[in-house]
């Protein structure tokens, strides 16, 4: 699924036009995208929550050429699930399982 197609999904049950509901998703992901630069959480009860996370500084290896590459610290953002979201998505899927 695209942006293109949750703006029409949302577009359609709520009734607004394609243009406003663009602008209220890409207004949201303005909104987690900011919020994440500058280091602070979201928790959006329910469906999950977006954090940034450390990772600290460590050798690796290049999978190419078998090379140890040194990787400083950085920071990357992530999302984890709610339970109750994973359980509606679980329920659903195994509905179809079973057909």
């Amino acid at each position: 699924m695209t942006k293109a197609d949750i703006v029409d999904k949302v577009a359609a049950g709520t009734g607004l036009t394609k243009l406003e509901t663009e602008a209220i998703i890409e207004g949201f992901f303005t909104t987690v995208i900011e919020a994440l630069k500058q280091g602070k959480g979201i928790e959006i009860r329910g469906f999950g929550s977006y954090k940034v996370k450390k990772k600290n500084a460590r050798t690796a290896r290049n999978p190419k050429t078998g090379e140890k590459v040194f990787v400083d610290e950085h920071f990357v953002p992530t999302f984890k699930f709610s339970k109750e979201f994973k359980e509606i998505v679980k329920a659903g899927l195994a509905g179809k399982l079973k057909r």
